[in-house]
């Protein structure tokens, strides 16, 4: 069983390595399968290339798909004909299990989520929890449910939502919504412009503003980056001897965090970055106070293996992770860790 013991506090995040895992978390993609639904293909379409690959980026969203999409099948599927007719406001998306997929979620979340989702399903039989494979989508090109989309999935409309997780992100980290609501007008959009770009420096430009450091500002120069750095790295830890800056991640009031479980409620709490004892709060202690039976705690008699695990940005996270360090590192675009917890299996147990 692993240890919740915080980690030794003689390594520290720099500025540099900050970036250096922003950016990571940034440039993840995930490989999407989108095949349109077959009955709804206009007359005299081309019916052998339905099927649309792509390398999606995490941080985007399925309406900002869709033009690229669209280019593909007006320029080798559709007649001319049906290319005048086509309105890709009405198209829709649905998992290969006939599941509505929820257009305002990143890209990236709708893929772990797909993942856990799996984990509890007979048909799951691979060793490892993480697979890699393509997720399936159908594509639909009328008739909506609006009932359950509750809004059109429109780009606009998914800009509203992406804006409203940033503010809430905002008030959960700070207690208030000042730094989001205090970016000019300018700078709001080229949050959403660095989302539809995919442009890491134009996002970071603004969000550096409202998102928290890892570590107080030293006053020596931040040793050099490892070329080995990874996602994989072991998270640092904040250094107790050294007061942590105003805006620092181990000074914000909670962290964002969501827990998304297989096929079921998206749980939500308080996550302050350190616990009342001084220590860190860390991703292994937030998932046992939460999930006891599927995190059984490190001072269980007798001791119980770990019954699920936890992704966050598509990545098994260690149970030692800070989360003040998951929230400054590898939260999405819209601010939040996203938790997602999947259920092993037996021969892929930890």
């Amino acid at each position: 069983m692993a240890s919740f013991a915080r980690p030794s506090p003689s390594v520290f995040s720099t500025s540099a390595s900050t970036s250096l895992f922003r950016r990571l978390t940034w440039e993840g993609t995930v490989p999407l399968e989108i095949r349109v639904d077959s009955k709804e293909l206009p007359a005299n379409s081309d019916r052998g290339l339905e099927c649309y690959f792509i390398q999606a980026p995490r941080v985007s969203y399925l309406p900002l798909l869709v033009p690229e999409i669209k280019r593909f099948l007006v320029d080798v599927v559709f007649d001319e004909a049906a290319a005048r007719l086509v309105k890709e406001e009405e198209w829709w998306f649905e998992s290969e299990e006939g599941n509505l997929l929820k257009w305002h979620w990143p890209i990236g979340l709708i893929y772990d989520n797909h993942t856990i989702s799996s984990s509890i399903r007979p048909s799951a039989s691979s060793s490892s929890p993480v697979s890699g494979g393509p997720l399936r989508l159908l594509l639909h090109l009328v008739s909506p449910p609006t009932d359950k989309l509750l809004l059109s999935p429109s780009a606009e409309a998914c800009k509203q939502a992406f804006m409203g997780q940033m503010k809430e992100a905002d008030f959960i980290r700070w207690g208030g919504t000042k730094k989001m609501t205090g970016l000019r007008k300018t700078e709001q959009d080229g949050l959403w412009e660095g989302i539809k770009e995919h442009n890491f420096d134009e996002y970071w430009r603004v969000a550096s503003k409202v998102t928290p450091t890892t570590t107080p500002t030293r006053p020596q120069s931040p040793p050099p980056v490892p070329s080995s750095a990874s996602l994989h790295t072991r998270p640092p830890s904040a250094d107790p001897n050294v007061s942590p800056d105003r805006d620092g991640a181990y000074n914000v009031r909670s962290v964002p965090v969501r827990i998304y479980l297989p096929d079921g409620p998206v749980l939500q709490d308080l996550v302050p970055p350190i616990l009342e004892d001084g220590t860190a709060h860390t991703l292994g202690y937030y998932l046992s106070s939460h999930l006891p039976q599927l995190f059984p705690p490190s001072s269980s008699d007798p001791p119980f293996q770990d019954l699920a695990y936890a992704l966050v940005q598509g990545v098994l996270v260690p149970p030692e992770s800070e989360m003040a360090w998951l929230g400054a590192c590898m939260a999405g675009a819209d601010g939040w860790v996203s938790v997602c917890v999947g259920i092993l299996r037996e021969g892929n147990a930890q």
